[in-house]
């Protein structure tokens, strides 16, 4: 169309159908009659403009879509943001969002594909064979392949690197099958193992070159390069030259999928107290891990709190090798029965916690938080009474401490609980000596710092009874907690656990890959051990996190360690749209 038509076009004088007629009325209308004509003819326009609005949002869902800026504030400073080496919080919370593995877990917990396309096992559950996406991209556009796996997992295993993951790769061969496809090769079943393949995977490229001394001070580990949700933007240093700012983006290659919340920062602060004041202040809008009795200080206007039970177990441990009097099976039931748990939860936990009556986490089966059929802490305190009286134990009143005779020595129902020094243990101790009092036990608490904790009570098993939290982890297995061959150090069956029949239910949940078998199997187990009373099972924690309103999809299921936060960040957002729902994949 040329300039001539279109201005002839827009110049035109347009005819309304019956214009002088209707121009011609309302003329002759008076003043009132007008009046009343365009009040109506608004009313008119006015309702149609209504039902069109409301028939548009009938149709009209929301959205998210990308952008949006979370900041969030972490205790301590990263040094190894980098798979094989990351020990502290603000490593791994850094690794899990730049690095990506084989496979990632859901909030769930279902294992899905991430680097990898396919991940296949063996009917012997001995082999798993992975295989690469053909579009998995590093962050600086480099393919990652099997060369670069097979790294990854060699340094990890190289004892000069001295990984914190070395252990989950002993007796496990890999092999290169092409240039994208890998074989791990196990001596025995392990169904855990699948979660190993959560490891986040080094680019070789970049890594090669770095010797086995210069690996940990490397600057790789402060400016990492993964193939993660998340890319390294911005790193602000300190005075030191110790990063405290990093800012993520969201990368656009990350599993086929841009995660919604575009930007990620991260500050970093010494100490709980530190973080707290930047989260009131708004320096941060959003804190993990804060402990329950910390919530009070918090300016929580505006924010959500989440919270995700953690695949950890509190419990009393009872050395019957070391103690006589917790070698009698009456008075670890009487214990057991008189233990206060939901007070504990509600006193000391401010209700971020669950009561457990076994050796499984809450949140992984419905069954481990099962209640016995005596409900209040008056009738527990009563029966336990009772099972101690029927068994020949008798009040010393001028102890006033039980007593038995057994052959021609009197044993007293006394004995120490040792624990470390965090707040909370120390004030579940005390709500337990109270409790055990009442039942006419006398106790003694012994606190050492964490350390000296380790080194000089649990390993050598110097204790008569241990108060003290267990990481099961996400992938449940109790093996290493609970089997007889566990016992000494450096295994962790610090209860001096043994029973056969208990063994034998622990081996067939490790080698089996069927859901139904496993639980079956714990389910058993746990019979096991609530007859045998090894140890009286208090709470699972919960943990916290704090996060603006304006954060929408955040759902946490049973964490394994604080990291696992993130697991569903991808879909997480902050900007929304609305749009037609017919334009809806």
């Amino acid at each position: 169309m040329t300039f001539k038509a279109l201005r002839a076009l827009l110049l035109r004088r347009f005819n309304i159908p019956k214009e002088r007629a209707i121009k011609r009325t309302l003329r002759s209308f008076t003043m009132a009659e007008k009046t009343v004509f365009y009040f109506f003819a608004a009313v008119f326009i006015l309702s149609g403009l209504i039902l069109f609005w409301k028939a548009s949002s009938a149709f009209l869902t929301e959205v998210p879509i990308q952008g949006g800026t979370l900041t969030e504030g972490v205790i301590g400073n990263p040094r190894f943001i980098n798979p094989v080496l990351a020990i502290s919080e603000a490593d791994k919370n850094l690794s899990s969002l730049v690095y990506s593995g084989l496979v990632r877990l859901t909030p769930e917990g279902k294992v899905q594909n991430d680097l990898a396309e396919s991940v296949r096992i063996s009917e012997n559950r001995l082999t798993y064979t992975a295989a690469v996406r053909g579009n998995a991209r590093f962050h600086d556009g480099t393919p990652v392949t099997a060369d670069d796996i097979i790294f990854t997992i060699q340094k990890i295993v190289d004892p000069g690197i001295k990984s914190p993951k070395r252990g989950n790769w002993d007796s496990v061969t890999i092999e290169k099958i092409d240039e994208r496809t890998v074989a791990f090769k196990l001596k025995k079943p392990y169904a855990p193992f699948i979660y190993n393949l959560t490891v986040g995977i080094l680019p070789k490229h970049i890594w090669k070159n770095v010797t086995e001394d210069e690996f940990s001070f490397s600057q790789f580990n402060t400016l990492p390069v993964g193939s993660g949700p998340y890319e390294v933007e911005r790193v602000e240093r300190n005075s030191g030259g110790i990063p405290d700012y990093y800012k993520l983006i969201s990368f656009k290659d990350a599993g086929g999928k841009e995660a919604y919340i575009k930007n990620l920062v991260f500050r970093f602060y010494p100490s709980e107290v530190a973080l707290i004041e930047a989260f009131n202040d708004r320096e941060v809008d959003a804190v993990g891990g804060i402990s329950p009795e910390k919530l009070s200080g918090l300016n929580v206007a505006g924010a959500q709190i989440i919270r995700g039970e953690l695949p950890r177990i509190f419990a009393v441990f009872f050395n019957q090798s070391r103690s006589k009097v917790l070698l009698n099976k009456e008075v670890r039931q009487a214990l057991e029965l008189a233990a206060p748990k939901e007070e504990i939860v509600e006193k000391v936990l401010y209700g971020y916690g669950t009561a457990i009556n076994g050796p499984m986490p809450a949140g992984i089966y419905p069954w481990s938080t099962e209640k016995s059929g005596v409900s209040s802490q008056e009738e527990r305190l009563s029966k336990a009474k009772e099972i101690l009286a029927k068994a020949g134990w008798k009040m010393n009143e001028e102890t006033q401490v039980l007593e038995k005779k057994l052959n021609k020595d009197t044993i007293s129902l006394s004995f120490s609980i040792s624990t470390g020094d965090a707040p909370e243990l120390r004030q579940v101790a005390d709500v337990l000596v109270a409790a055990w009092q009442k039942l006419g036990a006398q106790v003694l608490v012994s606190v050492s710092e964490t350390g000296d904790l380790n080194q000089n009570v649990i390993r050598p098993r110097q204790f008569d009874a241990l108060l003290f939290g267990l990481v099961v982890g996400r992938d449940a297995d109790l093996y290493p907690f609970w089997h007889s061959s566990q016992r000494n150090d450096p295994g962790l069956n610090i209860a001096l656990y043994a029973n056969a029949r208990a063994d034998k239910f622990l081996e067939n949940a490790r080698a089996t890959g069927d859901a139904e078998a496993i639980e079956k199997n714990y389910r058993s187990f746990q019979n096991e051990i609530t007859s045998d009373i090894p140890a009286v099972f208090l709470y699972t924690p919960s943990f916290l996190y704090l996060l603006p309103e304006k954060v929408g999809a955040v759902s946490l299921g049973p964490l394994s360690i604080a990291q696992d936060r993130f697991l569903g960040v991808r879909n997480w957002y902050i900007e929304t749209d609305k749009v037609w729902k017919i334009f809806l994949n």
